[in-house]
């Protein structure tokens, strides 16, 4: 019998929600019936940017925005099913990764949040919802993140190929997915900033959110000084298993690397923002051996010309795809796989690959909301 489940996700770009209705045959099939993306309103952007960046939030404001997210996400739920022809009742279960406020999983105490009330949404939707994700896996001494490989392995894996995905929003991530008819493991980590200082530097310089098509940044020219100043932090070369976020990737994090950076160009500063994320990108598909495989690309970054040809220029040995050519619409590959990891914990299966997050051993993720 097909089950229909729903996936909503917000990244750590704070641009838009996007969601995607699937079916999951008996055998785990998957089909892709509708999909929506729908802007945050730009007081909920306003606020998000202040609680991540630590900016005179109280614990007040987050909890009210915690509860109108959940509105939000319920929404955009219910304008994904009035699109299609499919009624609430025929969605099994609605899976939203929520919005990350902290990352923080190699703390004292470690932790993460993302808020988004899953409540808010069951209740509002009909639909039981399957939310923080990322908890479970911390919990078992997991990094929490990234989670979305254990979908690239059962969509994307090709019997005889090697190929590497690599996702690019606020934070990028790479899975490198061996051959399935081989024995070696997944693997894969978050990298660093990806759209995350080229968006927080063009805000801040501009007025503007996104650098299009990367035009701002291929009109600099990259300072050497400030990359290797930037390189030298020691995420890049830390060992995976690792993750990352905005909390501790953004301007702050700039400008103490590089104090005299607002010296430079901005165009210049730009361009060496957009070849830190290329080149980090690249270094960690190097350092594995699949530098010279199939490379698809999804997220937004997918739509940042300069910065994708960075990263060809990097991995000149690869061959260059984006995720449509694997059938998936790179824009909705992180929607769709929170609706099949929603499954997975519905199923009672297991959704985190221990050889990606660094837990002690395979976990049911997220927490149930019933309808």
């Amino acid at each position: 019998m097909d089950d229909y489940y729903i996936g909503l996700m917000s990244g750590t770009s704070l641009d838009a929600i996007d969601a995607a209705l699937i079916r999951i045959g008996d055998k785990g099939e998957l089909e892709v019936i509708s999909l929506l993306n729908t802007k945050f309103p730009e007081h909920i952007v306003i606020q998000l940017r202040n609680i991540i960046s630590g900016n005179n939030e109280s614990l007040h404001e987050l909890c009210l925005l915690d509860t109108e997210l959940g509105e939000i996400y319920a929404n955009v739920a219910l304008d994904l099913i009035s699109r299609s022809a499919y009624k609430p009742h025929k969605i099994k279960a609605i899976g939203c990764h929520g919005q990350t406020i902290r990352h923080q999983p190699d703390c004292r105490h470690p932790y993460t949040l993302q808020i988004g009330n899953p409540s808010v949404i069951a209740e509002k939707t009909s639909i039981t919802t399957v939310a923080q994700f990322r908890a479970r896996d911390i919990a078992a001494g997991g990094q929490g993140a990234p989670l979305v490989p254990a979908f690239h392995r059962a969509v994307f894996s090709d019997p005889e190929q090697q190929r590497v995905i690599v996702n690019i929003g606020g934070i990028a991530n790479i899975t490198l997915l061996p051959p399935l008819n081989s024995k070696d493991t997944v693997s894969g980590c978050d990298t660093g900033p990806g759209n995350c200082l080229l968006d927080a530097w063009s805000l801040s310089c501009r007025g503007l959110g996104y650098d299009e098509n990367g035009s701002w940044a291929a009109s600099g020219t990259v300072d050497r000084k400030l990359l290797e100043s930037l390189l030298a932090d020691s995420y890049f070369s830390k060992s995976s298993p690792k993750s990352t976020g905005t909390d501790y990737f953004n301007l702050d994090w700039l400008e103490s690397s590089y104090p005299s950076v607002t010296d430079l160009k901005a165009e210049d500063v730009q361009a060496t923002l957009a070849e830190l994320s290329a080149r980090t990108i690249a270094l960690s598909i190097i350092r594995e051996g699949y530098d010279g495989k199939q490379i698809y690309l999804c997220g937004g970054g997918v739509h940042n010309k300069d910065l994708n040809d960075r990263i060809h220029r990097h991995l000149a040995n690869a061959k260059h795809y984006t995720t449509d050519k694997l059938g998936l619409d790179p824009d909705y590959v992180e929607a769709t796989a929170f609706a099949w990891l929603a499954w997975c914990t519905m199923e009672k299966q297991a959704g985190n690959l221990p050889a990606v997050t660094g837990a002690r051993h395979p976990v049911i993720l997220g927490g149930i909301f019933p309808a």
